[in-house]
């Protein structure tokens, strides 16, 4: 049985320009959509202004491989536990982590990943 709706009323001051546009895509757009691209917009902004917004994942590897000699990724990949430790101390997720790590296995000349 689907959820009764019910209709919301906001106050929200912004410029006429941008209140024609908020306008178009709340009355263009289902509310699960609208929901959407708030939760987004409210993580994304969350994220920058708590400094941990980390775009441009790619650059991120290049940063900390494009010098590496491969006698020094060796070094790196040899003490792996003490890189990870460091990397998450910078705030990379994971998945970057992995990059690096693939990127340093192609670096050193082993087939590490």
């Amino acid at each position: 049985m689907p959820a009764a709706t019910k209709e919301f009323t906001f106050k929200i001051r912004m410029s006429e320009e941008q209140g024609r546009e908020a306008a178009l895509y709340v009355n263009s757009l289902p509310a699960q959509d609208v929901l959407f691209g708030l939760r987004f917009a409210y993580n994304r902004h969350s994220a920058a202004s708590g400094g941990y917004l980390m775009p441009g994942r790619k650059s991120m590897v290049k940063r900390e491989t494009h010098a590496l000699s491969a006698e020094q990724a060796r070094w790196r990949l040899a003490n792996w536990k003490t890189m990870i430790r460091t990397y998450r101390e910078k705030g990379y997720s994971y998945p970057t982590i992995s990059r690096i790590k693939k990127e340093l296995g192609k670096i050193s000349g082993t087939k590490r990943e």
